[in-house]
């Protein structure tokens, strides 16, 4: 049978839903209810649902967030978006993510068995039976792994980004560019704290073995890489003031020693921080 999952903050609503439904005509079975997208995005990685029907404004977690997370980790999880939330703009950016259908609360019964039928039809399509099917981001952990600044990280980007990319759905590619967007975001937000790969995909509500594959994919780099050329980028403004030394600059921009930061900073400029600054300066 197929694994149906509510997500909604209203728990009138799941159990309206739970229980109004007859499940049963279209081969599914609710799993698992959540009321806040935090609980909710643990539950999918716990069952797995072939269907989720979920509100986009709850406590805890971003709506679209949430969809991009789910589409671009379990991509064939068909998701009806049920919501009081009124913004033709927030619809187009659900759908273009992948949703298959976005209702508005108070939904009839026709609508709602429209997006069930939409969406097992879908499903089928996709040759999937309700049995048990492994997320990407299990596929991936499955892959190997290397060691990175403060964390795991996917072993290193072979070229097969690309493949994957052609071979992907639009949605996925869409879901899977919003994640990469808003971890690049938060890396420039929060380069200079003790950042790990664990923290920015608990912030993307990806799992970090998913993270680092899509940052390879879409930058070519590993998350250590990222973040130090970020770092080292804001080194080198601070760098153009001749009063700042040389090792509060490395503390202020997030590394933890100084000849870790002059090992970087070389390899990533040709030269020590130093000679940087000289020529900079013309000295």
């Amino acid at each position: 049978m197929y694994k149906v999952m509510l997500v909604d903050d209203e728990p009138i609503i799941v159990e309206g839903l739970s229980r109004s439904i007859p499940w049963e005509k279209w081969n599914c079975e609710v799993v698992a209810a959540a009321n806040d997208g935090l609980e909710g995005k643990e539950r999918i990685e716990q069952y797995k649902p072939n269907i989720l029907f979920m509100d986009i404004c709850m406590p805890e977690m971003d709506g679209l967030t949430l969809i991009a997370a789910i589409k671009s980790e379990y991509p064939d999880t068909e998701v009806c978006i049920l919501t009081g939330f009124r913004d033709f703009e927030y619809a187009q950016k659900a759908i273009r993510l992948g949703v298959t259908r976005f209702l508005l609360k108070p939904s009839n019964m026709d609508e709602l068995e429209e997006a069930i039928s939409a969406m097992c039809e879908n499903l089928k399509k996709k040759s999937i039976t309700g049995e048990e099917s492994t997320s990407a981001g299990e596929a991936e952990e499955k892959e190997g792994t290397a060691e990175g600044e403060g964390t795991s990280e996917v072993a290193s980007h072979d070229g097969s980004g690309a493949q994957e990319d052609a071979a992907a759905q639009p949605h996925e590619s869409a879901s899977s560019s919003f994640i990469v967007k808003n971890a690049l975001k938060y890396i420039e937000s929060n380069y200079n704290q003790k950042l790990t790969l664990c923290e920015v995909a608990e912030k993307t509500y990806v799992s970090q073995w998913h993270l680092s594959k899509l940052l390879n994919r879409h930058t070519g780099q590993s998350f250590s890489d990222i973040l130090n050329h970020c770092r080292i980028e804001h080194a080198k403004k601070l760098l153009e003031d001749p009063s700042l030394r040389i090792g509060d600059i490395s503390d202020a921009v997030g590394f933890l020693d100084l000849a870790h930061f002059s090992r970087v900073f070389k390899k990533q400029e040709g030269m020590s921080a130093n000679e940087w600054r000289n020529q900079k300066l013309g000295s």
